[in-house]
C-alpha cells in the first residue's frame, strides 16, 4: 500500500545476474531504487529490461514475502501451531486472536516492494523499443504482461490479508515524490487485477514455451499461471458476492488450465503413472512417487503450474528451512507444528467436527505430511513434506510404517515454494462445481465435483489399496462442499492455502457481507459461519494457550478475519482507515 514513500538513492543492482533487489525499507512502501535504474544510462538495452524483470521474481523469495505466505495463509487455520517450547509472544498473540497493529505480520511492505518494481518496469520498458533493435514488440509484450499478472498476484495476497487496501499502478522512483492514498474495496482491486489478467493473458508466454527443463516454464508468470490466478480470484469474490457468474469464471480458467496441462501431457507423449488408470486425463504422478517428485527432488514437476524458485546455496529458502524444518531426526525447534489434526484417521465420512481428517492410513499423505503421524497421543508433529531430505518407500502394507530410499539431490535447503499446482486447479474447480449446483438434487454437477477430488484422493491411494471414495456418501450439496475442503488439506496442507480456503467457506454462509464499504465505522461486520469456527479450533487444546470456545467466543465477526493496518502506517498517512477491531483491542490492550 503506498502511503507515503521516501526515495533514496542506495546501491543496488545484485543476484547472480544482477537483478535488481529493491531492500531496506523502514516505513512499509519505503521504495530504494538505484539511480543507475531510474537514470539516463539505464533503461538502453534488452539486457536491462531483462535484468529488472529478474528482480521482480527475486523480490518475491525475500524472506517477507514466504514468511507472510505461510503465517497469512496457513497458521492461523487449524493446521498449524506455534512449537511448546518456543517463546514467541507475537505467534502467542495471534494464537490468541490479539493481532494488534504493532504485530510485525501486519507489515505490507514486502508485497508493495514487489509491485513498486512491477511498475517501474511497466514504466519504463516501452522507452527500450527505441533504443534497442534487438527488444522487440513481442518481447515487450511478453514483459509487460508478466508485469501486470505478478502486481496482480502480489495484490491478491494484500486483499486476502487486509481486506482493504491501497491500489496504485504509478512508479515511485525520486526521493520528492510522496503520495498518500486511501484504501480501495476489495471489489475495486480485484475487478483491477481481473482487467490486467485479462490484458495479460493475450500476449504472456504459453506454459512449456520456454524450452525443455527451463526453470521459466514454471518460475516465470506463463499462461496457466495467469489462469489459475484467475480462478483463484474469481472463486474468492464469488464467495464474498455469492456470484454463480463468477463461480463459472472460476470453472471456466481452471478447464483452461486443466485442458493445456492434458494437451502438454499428449504433444509430449507423457504417459500416466497412475494404476489401472489408461485413460487419466489429468496424468497425475502416482502417490508413491508425487510427494517426492513435487516437493523434494529439484522442484518443478510436470504437475506444477508457478514456484518460486530457491537454487541452493545461492538463495536458500530460510523462511521454509526456519518455520517447517526440525533439523534432524527427532529435533523439534521449527517454529511451527503440525496440529492434532494429522496423526490419526477416521474412517466415517463425516470427519468435519472431530480432530481427524484422514479416513484412512493407506493414504500416502498420512505417512508423508508429517512426521509422528501414527501416533494419536501426539499435539503437534513436526512437519514433513517439503522438509525431509529424504524419499520414503510403502509396502503394500502400512502397518509398520514407509522406509526411507532416495536423498534429495541436494543439502542446502533450496525448496522452491509452490504458488500454484495442478491439483489446486482441480479442487478449485470442483469447490466452484459444487457451488453452482441448484440444490441437493443436482446430481450431474455434484457428481463432477466428486469426479475431480475423487481423482485427487484415488492417486494418493496405496497400491492394491481398496479404499477410494463412494458418491453416495457425499451426495448433498453441503457434504460435498466439506468433501471439498477437507480434501483440499489433506493435498495442499502447509502451503499457504488452509486460512483462505476457510474464508470462502465462511463468506459462502454469511450474511449481510457488503464489499464495497470501507472499514470505516466500530461495527464487527457480518457474523462469522459457526461451522468455519468449529473447524479452526480443533487445533486448541487450552493446555498452553486459549481454549477453542474462547477463541470462537473472540471472533465475532467479519473484521477478525483480517490483520491490522500497522501502526506507524497510520501515523504518515492519515487517509487510511483501521480495521476497527484493532482499535477496540489496542484500546483494550491499554487498560
Amino acid at each position: 500500500m503506498i502511503t507515503k514513500i521516501k526515495k533514496y538513492i542506495v546501491g543496488g543492482l545484485v543476484g547472480c545476474s544482477a537483478v535488481a533487489f529493491l531492500t531496506g525499507c523502514t516505513d512499509f512502501l519505503t521504495i530504494y531504487p538505484n539511480d543507475r535504474i531510474v537514470g539516463n544510462e539505464f533503461w538502453k538495452k534488452k539486457s536491462d529490461v531483462e535484468q529488472m524483470v529478474d528482480g521482480c521474481y527475486h523480490s518475491m523469495i525475500a524472506s517477507d514475502i514466504q514468511e507472510r505466505a505461510i503465517v497469512w495463509g496457513a497458521f492461523r487455520s487449524d493446521e498449524l501451531v506455534k512449537t511448546t517450547n518456543l517463546a514467541d509472544n507475537t505467534l502467542e498473540n495471534i494464537t490468541a486472536v490479539n493481532l494488534l497493529p504493532t504485530n510485525r505480520y501486519s507489515t505490507w511492505g514486502a508485497f508493495y516492494k514487489v509491485i513498486n518494481n512491477c511498475n517501474i518496469v511497466l514504466n519504463h520498458a516501452a522507452d527500450v523499443l527505441e533504443e534497442d533493435p534487438e527488444f522487440t514488440k513481442g518481447d515487450y509484450e511478453v514483459v509487460r504482461a508478466q508485469m501486470l499478472a505478478l502486481r496482480s498476484l502480489c495484490y491478491f495476497y494484500l486483499v486476502r490479508a487486509f481486506r482493504d487496501v491501497p491500489y496504485t499502478t504509478h512508479s515511485y522512483e525520486v526521493d520528492s515524490e510522496v503520495e498518500l492514498l486511501p484504501q480501495s474495496t476489495p471489489a475495486e482491486v480485484l475487478q483491477n487485477c481481473l482487467n490486467d489478467l485479462e490484458d495479460a493473458q493475450r500476449t504472456i508466454m504459453r506454459s512449456g514455451a520456454y524450452g525443455k527443463n527451463d526453470w521459466r516454464n514454471k518460475g516465470y508468470m506463463t499462461r496457466d499461471a495467469v489462469y489459475s490466478l484467475m480462478a483463484d480470484i474469481y472463486l474468492w469474490r464469488a464467495a464474498m458476492t455469492h456470484s454463480t457468474a463468477d463461480y463459472q469464471q472460476a470453472i471456466a480458467f481452471c478447464d483452461t488450465v486443466i485442458n493445456a496441462k492434458h494437451r502438454y501431457y499428449e504433444e509430449n507423449k507423457i504417459a500416466t503413472t497412475l494404476k489401472d488408470d489408461e485413460d487419466d486425463i489429468y496424468h497425475l504422478i502416482d502417490g508413491d512417487e508425487a510427494m517426492y517428485e513435487i516437493f523434494g527432488s529439484s522442484g518443478n514437476s510436470r504437475e506444477s503450474i508457478l514456484e518460486w524458485q530457491y537454487i541452493n546455496q545461492d538463495n536458500v529458502n530460510t523462511s521454509l528451512e526456519n518455520y517447517y524444518y526440525r533439523n534432524g531426526e527427532s529435533a523439534n525447534n521449527s517454529i511451527l507444528m503440525a496440529s492434532e489434526l494429522f496423526n490419526t484417521v477416521d474412517k466415517s465420512a463425516d470427519t468435519q467436527n472431530g480432530k481427524k481428517f484422514y479416513l484412512t492410513k493407506n493414504d500416502y499423505r498420512f505417512w508423508n505430511n508429517v512426521y509422528e503421524a501414527n501416533n494419536e497421543e501426539m499435539q503437534q508433529m513436526s512437519i514433513r513434506k517439503m522438509c525431509d531430505l529424504s524419499r520414503q518407500t510403502f509396502s503394500s502394507s502400512t502397518t509398520k510404517g514407509p522406509k526411507k530410499d532416495l536423498d534429495r539431490e541436494y543439502k542446502q535447503f533450496g525448496q522452491n515454494w509452490i504458488v500454484y499446482r495442478l491439483t489446486d486447479v482441480m479442487l478449485m474447480k470442483a469447490e466452484a462445481l459444487v457451488e453452482t449446483a441448484v440444490n441437493d438434487s443436482d446430481a450431474v454437477v455434484l457428481k463432477q465435483a466428486f469426479d475431480l477430488v475423487q481423482a485427487v484422493n484415488k492417486r494418493s491411494m496405496m497400491r492394491n489399496s481398496a479404499d477410494t471414495l463412494k458418491f453416495e456418501t457425499y451426495m448433498t450439496k453441503d457434504n460435498m462442499e466439506l468433501l471439498v475442503m477437507n480434501e483440499r488439506e489433506r493435498e495442499l496442507c502447509f502451503e499457504g492455502k488452509r486460512w483462505f480456503d476457510l474464508l470462502r467457506y465462511s463468506y459462502r454462509h454469511m450474511e449481510g457481507v457488503d464489499v464495497n464499504v470501507l472499514l470505516a465505522d466500530m461495527t464487527e461486520g457480518p457474523k462469522l459461519y459457526k461451522p468455519m469456527l468449529d473447524m479452526i479450533v480443533r487445533k486448541y487444546n487450552g493446555d498452553d494457550g486459549p481454549s477453542g470456545d474462547a477463541v470462537s467466543y473472540k471472533m465475532k465477526g467479519e473484521h477478525y478475519l483480517y490483520w491490522p493496518v500497522e501502526e506507524n502506517e497510520l501515523k504518515v498517512n492519515k487517509l487510511l482507515r483501521q480495521n476497527p477491531v484493532y482499535i477496540q483491542e489496542k484500546t483494550t490492550s491499554k487498560n
